[in-house]
């Protein structure tokens, strides 16, 4: 597959990593959409999957190197805020991966490009990449480095994964308090259905969600919910 090398440099700047095998990071930025539209073209799921055992081993050693009085259960736990879907797309957000990724119009055009599963599965081939190119132990910096403040956050316990749950506990800590969810409307076809939702706290409406799955849009109200609490303080 050609490529465009101006992507790719831009690209190698952004994450602070210049590849001897520019194949690589090309495949690693390559959706199964766009691969699809043009046969014999090589897209990220392989790489995705290396990279993902790549990350788990990093962080996993990290963490039993550096927390030599946590249990097995808490470096479990410790890990799994960190290696997740969320934390992932962090990363990628703040690459601004988006732009980069070669997908299939109909995917652009359905909200692919911020879509948070497809960055976050970017980033795991991304390392895939990175470690094939350059060896295991410049992807252990290279991940340690753009896992940083998410490692950080984790320690100080400043990661949620349910953000319903924990909105539910800082409401009704000083009593009952009536909290509700609802799907106010949808758009997109059944295969790439978008919904958006509505939190309502006491009748009055608190925050706003946007997902590809009624669960997603109801974890986005409450993220956003907790946000604005958060500024108010």
């Amino acid at each position: 597959m050609n490529y465009d090398k101006d992507v790719l440099k831009e690209l190698e700047k952004t994450i602070g990593v210049i590849f001897e095998n520019n194949e690589l990071l090309n495949v690693a930025i390559t959706h199964s959409s766009f691969a699809h539209q043009k046969n014999g073209v090589q897209f990220n799921e392989r790489l995705e999957f290396l990279g993902d055992s790549v990350l788990q081993l990093t962080i996993t050693e990290y963490l039993y190197k550096k927390y030599k009085r946590k249990t097995e259960g808490d470096l479990t736990k410790l890990r799994a805020l960190i290696v997740c879907e969320n934390s992932l797309y962090e990363v990628g957000r703040g690459w601004n991966l988006g732009q980069y990724i070669y997908m299939s119009k109909g995917e652009e055009l359905t909200g692919g490009r911020s879509r948070v599963s497809i960055q976050a599965d970017c980033v795991e081939a991304i390392i895939a990449a990175v470690y094939l190119d350059k060896g295991f132990e410049y992807a252990r910096d290279f991940i340690l480095r753009i896992f940083k403040n998410i490692i950080d956050k984790a320690l100080k316990n400043k990661i949620v994964m349910d953000y319903k749950t924990k909105l539910q506990e800082v409401l009704q800590k000083d009593g009952e308090v009536k909290i509700e969810y609802n799907i106010v409307k949808y758009e997109g076809p059944p295969h790439r259905r978008k919904f958006f939702a509505n939190l309502n706290v006491n009748d009055v409406q608190t925050g706003e969600g946007v997902g590809y799955s009624k669960k997603e849009a109801e974890q986005e109200a409450a993220k956003m919910a907790l946000e604005e609490m958060e500024e108010k303080l």
